[in-house]
């Protein structure tokens, strides 16, 4: 039997989740059994479509397939996973699973795992029309395009209601989990190298493709690295084409998820390129503070990233407060500076006021190589000693009380921690 999994949050704004975990890495299957990839349900919060899967034919004729895409029969993709056993499951969300797989290097035939070419193999859940049209997107548009900085699609599968893609593996996973699940930091050089690739990959699918593409769903979970951190653009199931000559929009339904979608497109429905300009300004912030888009084990003041950050990111001296405390000063001083200014530009309300894609590319560049470390910073080292004196006060705050046999923080009750002592909410510090 399937197992179920949460959808990920591509739904219209009514029912968008705010979970602070993704559900695309929940795997609750432990029985040891073949997963059933045409089973699953889907969760409460979802709007999900009761029309069936469209028949092959009809299917083949919707497809702009390119002569370099393999078409895999289903009984291969079965054998490359090992039967779809829960020990290759990369991944999983509202698409599917994810496999890990081992084929021929330049065919379609199943290999023996760790021979041949490693892929991974991204399942269907047949729950209606919204699933394929979201597979169909994935073939066409990744099926054409081709760039050092989108992730390759090798292949696909279509066999009576089975739908899977078949891609390069990318094997340190996704951005969300090397920033927000990972015991070591990543280094400050790493995340702007990442930075700069999803920059390039984003430029490339609105201006270098022959017609311009919206990618609708920028975030750090779509975010993969490959073995040297190589970032690359995975996930093009709500991808759109952009306006073509007089339209300066694109009118959809909203779909996306909730932290990283531009206020105007969530409010009007007219998408453009800067709508994914917006989502990519979050995900910088969210290199720039290690901190989630949505976070909802936050204080109230601090669950909007974006909200809690904007008054900071124009303010040279609040940046230290900013800045990703587990990076302990490894950074640079100017580096951080600039990524605060370019994200609070992509993040303008004013959608024409925010930089191109390529203007984005040309403002990180120059950042890669910077040696000006915060941690040997008079203002850094003053920053460490306030925090460390209050760190120091909540300690004997504990051990005081504790000896009266009632244990409180401070003397108001409220709890701190290195995370939030340096920045209070309504921008007041």
């Amino acid at each position: 039997m399937g197992i179920c999994v949460s959808k990920r949050s591509k739904v219209d704004t009514s029912v968008i989740s705010t979970g602070t975990q993704s559900a695309e890495s929940k795997i609750p299957n432990d029985s040891g059994k073949p997963l059933a990839v045409s089973q699953t349900a889907s969760s409460s919060g979802t709007t999900t479509s009761t029309e069936s899967i469209p028949s092959t034919p009809k299917v083949e004729q919707e497809l702009r397939l390119s002569s370099k895409l393999r078409k895999f029969a289903f009984s291969e993709l079965k054998s490359a996973t090992r039967n779809f056993r829960p020990e290759s499951v990369l991944g999983g969300g509202g698409f599917g699973y994810v496999f890990k797989g081992w084929i021929e290097e330049n065919g379609t035939a199943p290999v023996k795992p760790g021979t041949g070419l490693t892929v991974a193999v991204k399942t269907l859940n047949p729950d209606g029309l919204q699933g394929h049209r979201e597979w169909l997107a994935e073939v066409n548009f990744l099926g054409q395009l081709h760039h050092p900085n989108l992730v390759k699609l090798i292949g696909y599968c279509i066999e009576d209601d089975q739908r899977l893609l078949v891609y390069e593996f990318m094997p340190r996973g996704s951005l969300e989990n090397h920033l927000f699940r990972r015991a070591l930091p990543l280094p400050w050089s790493t995340r702007m190298k990442i930075a700069l690739d999803a920059a390039k990959g984003l430029a490339y699918l609105h201006g270098g493709a022959e017609k311009p593409v919206i990618y609708r769903d920028f975030k750090t979970s779509n975010i993969l690295l490959d073995a040297e951190y190589n970032a690359k653009l995975s996930d093009f199931g709500l991808a759109k084409d952009g306006p073509e000559g007089d339209k300066t929009h694109v009118s959809t339904r909203v779909m996306g998820t909730y932290g990283y979608a531009a206020p105007e497109y969530v409010m009007t429905g007219h998408l453009t390129s800067r709508s994914d300009v917006y989502s990519f300004g979050v995900v910088l912030l969210e290199m720039l503070t290690g901190r989630r888009s949505m976070d909802k084990n936050r204080p109230s003041g601090e669950q909007n990233l974006v909200e809690w950050a904007r008054p900071y990111l124009v303010e040279k001296r609040k940046l230290y407060r900013l800045v990703d405390p587990r990076l302990s000063g490894h950074y640079s001083i100017k580096g951080a500076q600039k990524t605060a200014q370019l994200a609070h530009y992509c993040l303008s309300r004013d959608p024409k006021a925010r930089p191109s894609m390529n203007d984005v590319v040309d403002a990180l560049t120059p950042l890669l190589n910077l040696k000006d470390l915060a941690s040997s910073s008079f203002n850094y080292q003053a920053l460490q000693s306030q925090r460390t004196s209050r760190h120091s006060h909540l300690s004997n705050g504990n051990e005081i009380s504790s000896r009266k046999g009632n244990v409180r923080g401070v003397a108001n009750g409220s709890h701190m921690s290195p995370h939030h002592l340096s920045v209070k909410q309504n921008g007041k510090s």
